[in-house]
């Protein structure tokens, strides 16, 4: 009889394989309360290595980190009426503490454009206040009627930035300037993602926002999942709170503002676009684990080849552990790594060692083949750029290969079944747009002719993307 797969065939039931390898790999566990998840060791390890690069690039934008309360007075959320009514469906109000009834409600966190703005409004006096950058990473709530770990759960990790400006223009180009050089730069050289940059239309930004720019990726099935988002808020969060500032000619002015967010979504895009039916493959600028060496028998010599060249290995830069659990069978540790999708194995035996070989096995392109260990530090790193490359090809090759031009609504409904479709904007307009929401299609994005952010929704040659989104 043939074995049976590790894994569900993605080929087979997409939702059924991405379980499959976030419960086989150990990146997550579902938590007690329904749409709330448990990140494991693996798992976290990957969103620690997000979290790293991408605060590196916000602190390189010039914003400093800082934390806000989690729970927020509800009135806070009821000045900003277009923003409360977006987010009122996902709300979690928190109506006693210590046993008694609250005199006001509060909100646990969905994002805190409120209470940020009320602080802001005590720290923005005058010009010289501003630009004022503000980054936050912590945990959100919004309470999700359909779950699933990593991509829609009740809580999750992200990092939230605000920021406040003495004009709309400054205001303008952070936002872009976050859009593209901090999410987009992170998303194509990190994660190894071939992501649009892109508008959202009216019907799809964010609650309170006068723009949203957003960052698009072609799953594995075709679908989109929405990256990050990046929005001008004008001055409407300002009016609300009375955030202004005594401008240079001494007047008193509104701040013009802007709020950016990515989350452990970016986890569930990175298993969709680069997993396949062997369990995950993690870019090797990502991995927390570059390579991992394996001594397959208990031999003291084979040990003791394995631990000299994992220590050449992190001289040489690579991230390396050594598996020396030689009680494990070698072939359920082999399919261990091959589940979590570390980058590279290098698998050492008494024969290799009496060779002074190691069998290298690569995970991304696949296959394996000998390798002298003495060689290996001096190699190793270019083979990782490779596969970095490799990924990164793939995702744009599968984006161009299942994203066709359109000219109707029904064409456009099609397309999404296997991909994307591309459609004037002009030819769709926002009632094309709801009768494609009509069919669970939605616009993912508005791009220029070239594939440029747009300056506008109206803009001339505009083009809208559609596709089934997670």
């Amino acid at each position: 009889m043939a074995k049976a797969p590790v894994l569900t065939p993605r080929a087979d039931d997409f939702p059924r394989w991405y379980q499959d390898l976030i419960n086989k790999a150990e990146l997550a566990d579902n938590g007690p309360v329904r749409g709330t998840m448990v990140i494991r060791p693996y798992g976290y390890g990957l969103w620690e290595r997000m979290q790293s690069d991408m605060d590196a690039r916000i602190k390189q934008a010039g914003v400093s980190n800082a934390y806000f309360p989690l729970f927020i007075p509800q009135s806070y959320l009821t000045r900003e009426a277009e923003h409360v009514e977006g987010f009122a469906p996902e709300l979690a109000v928190v109506t006693h503490g210590g046993g008694k009834e609250l005199e006001e409600p509060v909100v646990v966190r969905p994002t805190s454009e409120t209470i940020i703005n009320e602080y802001f409004s005590k720290w923005v006096q005058s010009y010289r206040d501003l630009p004022l950058l503000i980054n936050q990473w912590a945990n959100v709530v919004r309470w999700e009627m359909r779950p699933r770990v990593f991509l829609r759960t009740t809580e999750f990790l992200w990092q939230e930035g605000h920021t406040a400006h003495a004009s709309y223009e400054d205001a303008r180009d952070f936002a872009a300037r976050i859009h593209r050089d901090v999410y987009g730069d992170f998303m194509f050289n990190v994660l190894g993602i071939d992501v649009v940059l892109g508008r959202k239309t009216r019907r799809e930004r964010f609650a309170g926002a006068v723009n949203t720019l957003t960052l698009e990726a072609m799953m594995g099935d075709g679908k989109a999942l929405q990256m990050g988002t990046s929005h001008e808020l004008g001055q409407n969060f300002a009016r609300a709170f009375h955030t202004q500032y005594l401008s240079k000619e001494g007047n008193q002015e509104l701040v013009w503002q802007t709020s950016w967010g990515a989350s452990t979504r970016m986890v569930g895009g990175l298993i969709m676009s680069h997993g396949d039916d062997n369990g995950l493959r993690v870019p090797p600028r990502l991995a927390p684990t570059q390579a991992v060496v394996l001594a397959i028998k208990e031999d003291e010599a084979v040990l003791d080849a394995a631990r000299k060249l994992a220590a050449r290995l992190k001289e040489a830069g690579v991230r390396v552990e050594v598996d020396d659990r030689t009680d494990t069978p070698f072939g359920r540790r082999a399919v261990d790594w091959e589940l979590k999708g570390v980058p590279v194995r290098v698998e050492i035996g008494p024969r290799d060692v009496a060779a002074g070989t190691g069998m290298l096995a690569r995970r991304i392109p696949g296959g394996k083949e000998p390798v002298a260990l003495d060689a290996l530090p001096a190699v190793l790193p270019g083979l990782l750029e490779e596969d970095q490359a490799q990924l990164l090809r793939e995702s744009r090759e599968r984006r161009e290969s299942r994203t066709v031009d359109v000219a109707t609504v029904g064409e456009a409904v099609e397309a999404a079944a296997t991909g994307w479709g591309r459609i004037p904007w002009a030819d769709l307009g926002d009632e094309g747009e709801a009768k494609l929401a009509e069919q669970g299609v939605t616009v993912r994005c508005l791009l220029g002719e070239d594939g440029s952010v747009p300056d506008s929704n109206d803009a001339p040659g505009t083009i809208a993307l559609v596709a089934r989104a997670y």
